[in-house]
Order: structure tokens, then C-alpha cells, then sequence
């Protein structure tokens, strides 16, 4: 901080020199006009002070305008230089519409020669998928014909073991017995049935055991018990051998069997009434009208029974159909499965 110089208390030289001596008849006056001087001076300093005021108004006017005009010209300048930016931009989009028209032009000529290219590629493209598909189709079909033969000759094995496991022989003597296969057989496939004479069809046995309608048709009571029986036993093997190959060829047989050995049935879903009506204690289901028919004679009615070997022919009918082969009669039960596992056995099955 400064410091205040003291007043010095000699009179300078100066003030003594502006010293004015006013003579007492002019005091008076003097002191008049020093008031009104004074008074002017003071008036002089409200104005200015006055002026001072407004010249500051004036000036903080002219500040904000010129800081107004500052940021105008600022936003001016700004304005100019977008303007420019949008002029080039403008320029820019138009050299850029002329060359996208250019371009457009050319990729219409492209999309037209596209077009034309799709279309002879659509066209190559079926053809492609057409033999395509023919040789999937042909190869398919080998490989179908292929699975197919394999099948058959997984069924020809298993039917082989049926034909083992219940072999039909043909009694020639009192004590001699043939194979199936000894003897030419009646029916080939797709072909016609010659068949085999009535001595070789009575002389048929499944096990060592003939398979005769007499019993069905005779029952009396003179009848022999054992050969009742032996024909249940025989019926029980036809119906166990006509299952398992329904089975083995996967077809549904339309007359289903209850297997039970010498006790076996076989099942009609529409039966006649009068069959139906035969046996009160037949095995019925109220809802699908099934009736079951005994292949057995014990105990059981003659008529009943001999419709039960009448459906189970019908199933080995049914089988013979399937592969192509005529059936041998409704009365030729064991002669219709010979022909049934012989042809099944046959090489002309597995080309069938």
C-alpha cells in the first residue's frame, strides 16, 4: 500500500505567487460570484455526473450490442461456412445422382442380363432336380429291392424253422414218410395250382399227425377219444404255425388265434347269428361282436368247431394270397400250408 505524504506545512512558492489580494469593497462581490461559481461547479457536477450515467447506460448498450453484433457475426460466419459445406454437399449429391443414374443404367443392364441368366439357370436347375431325382429314385428302388430281398430272406429263414419245427410230411405207407420238399408241388407263385391228388391229401400229417375233417363232421359217440384228440393236437400246430408266419410276413391276420395248444380258437368279429348263438358259454365282447371258435372237438359243438377250421383255412388263404399263390380248397388245411412253406422257401420268393 502507498503511503499518504503529509501536507507540508511551509507555503510553496507557487501558491504564494497565485495569492490574489481583493480589496474589502470587493469582497462582497468576489464572495457573490465564488458562490454562484461554486454553485455552477456543483451544478456542473450533477450534469455530469448525470452524463456520466448515461453515458455508462450508453456504453453497457454499446457493449451488449457489440457483443450482439459479435456473436451474429459469429453465427453469420458459422452460417457461411455450413453454407458453403451444404453447397459442396449439394455438388457433392449431384455428381453423386448423375453417377448412381450411371450405375443404375448398368444394373439394369446387368438385372436384365441376370434374368436371362436365371432363367437358363431355373431350367438347368429343374433338369439338375429331375435327374436328381431319377437316380435317387432308381437308387432308392435298388436300395429298397436290396432291403427287401434281405427281408425275404430273413423271413425264408424263419419260416424254415417253422417248417422244422412243424414239418408236413406225406404218409406214403403204413410206416414211411416223405418230406415236403420230396415231392414237386402244385402251385408257383403268380403261376396256376395243380395240387395234389385225394390219396396225397389224406396221407398230409403235421408231427406224424393227419389233420381229417371226419371227427368235425361225424361226431358220435362210437367216436375214438385219441383220434379227437389227435386232431385238436394236430389243429393246435396248424394254428401256432399259421400265427407265427402271419407274424414272420407281418400280415394281420383277418381271423385272429387264441393259441392254447390242443385248445386253441380262433376269433370272427362278424359271426352269423346262428353260430353265435350254438354255444351259450362261447367267449364274446359285447362291444365289437367278437366270437371265439374252438379248434377242438372236447366238449364242444361239431358245427362250431368245423366253422373254427373253415376261418383258420381262410387265414392260410389269406397267406397264400399274399405271396401271389391260388389257395387248394376250404377243405385242404395241411395241403394249403405245405403250399404256403414251400413257396415261402422257394428262390422265386426272394425275386418275387
Amino acid at each position: 500500500m502507498d503511503r499518504e505524504v503529509a501536507p507540508s506545512s511551509e507555503p510553496k512558492t507557487t501558491d504564494l505567487e497565485n495569492v490574489r489580494v481583493i480589496e474589502w469593497e470587493d469582497f462582497e462581490q468576489e464572495l457573490a460570484r465564488l458562490w454562484s461559481l461554486s454553485s455552477a461547479v456543483k451544478e456542473a457536477n450533477e450534469k455530469k455526473q448525470s452524463l456520466q450515467q448515461k453515458l455508462e447506460a450508453l456504453i453497457q448498450v454499446d457493449v451488449e450490442s457489440l457483443d450482439r453484433f459479435n456473436e451474429l457475426e459469429e453465427m453469420r460466419q458459422k452460417l457461411e461456412a455450413r453454407k458453403m459445406v451444404m453447397e459442396k454437399r449439394s455438388m457433392n449429391s449431384k455428381l453423386a445422382k448423375g453417377d448412381a443414374r450411371k450405375q443404375e443404367e448398368q444394373l439394369s443392364d446387368e438385372v436384365r442380363s441376370l434374368l436371362v441368366a436365371g432363367t437358363n439357370l431355373s431350367v438347368a436347375r429343374k433338369r439338375l432336380q429331375e435327374s436328381n431325382r431319377l437316380l435317387l429314385e432308381e437308387e432308392e428302388y435298388i436300395r429298397l429291392r436290396d432291403s427287401q430281398k434281405m427281408l425275404r430272406m430273413r423271413q425264408q429263414y424263419m419260416i424254415s424253422q417253422i417248417s422244422m419245427l412243424y414239418s408236413v410230411k406225406i404218409m406214403v405207407g403204413p410206416a414211411q414218410e416223405q418230406e415236403l420238399e420230396a415231392f414237386p408241388s402244385g402251385s408257383q407263385a403268380g403261376g396256376s395250382s395243380v395240387g395234389l391228388n385225394p390219396v396225397q391229401q389224406r396221407s398230409l400229417t403235421i408231427l406224424g399227425l393227419p389233420v381229417t375233417m371226419v371227427p368235425f363232421k361225424k361226431m358220435s359217440f362210437f367216436t375214438d377219444k385219441k383220434e379227437v384228440q389227435k386232431a385238436a393236437t394236430a389243429m393246435g400246430y396248424v394254428a401256432h404255425a399259421v400265427s407265427l408266419i402271419g407274424s414272420y410276413m407281418q400280415v394281420p391276420l383277418r381271423y385272429p388265434l387264441r393259441l392254447g395248444g390242443s385248445h386253441s380258437y380262433i376269433i370272427d368279429s362278424a359271426p352269423s347269428i346262428e353260430l353265435a348263438s350254438t354255444d351259450p358259454s362261447a367267449s364274446t365282447d359285447a362291444n365289437t361282436k367278437r366270437v371265439e371258435f374252438p379248434l377242438f372237438l372236447d366238449g364242444q359243438d361239431t358245427t362250431r368247431a368245423a366253422y373254427a377250421v373253415f376261418l383258420l383255412n381262410k387265414d392260410l388263404e389269406q397267406l397264400l394270397n399274399f405271396i401271389g399263390v391260388k389257395s387248394l380248397g376250404p377243405c385242404h388245411v395241411l395241403a394249403n400250408l405245405r403250399e404256403l412253406l414251400r413257396t415261402i422257401q422257394s428262390w422265386d420268393y426272394i425275386d418275387m
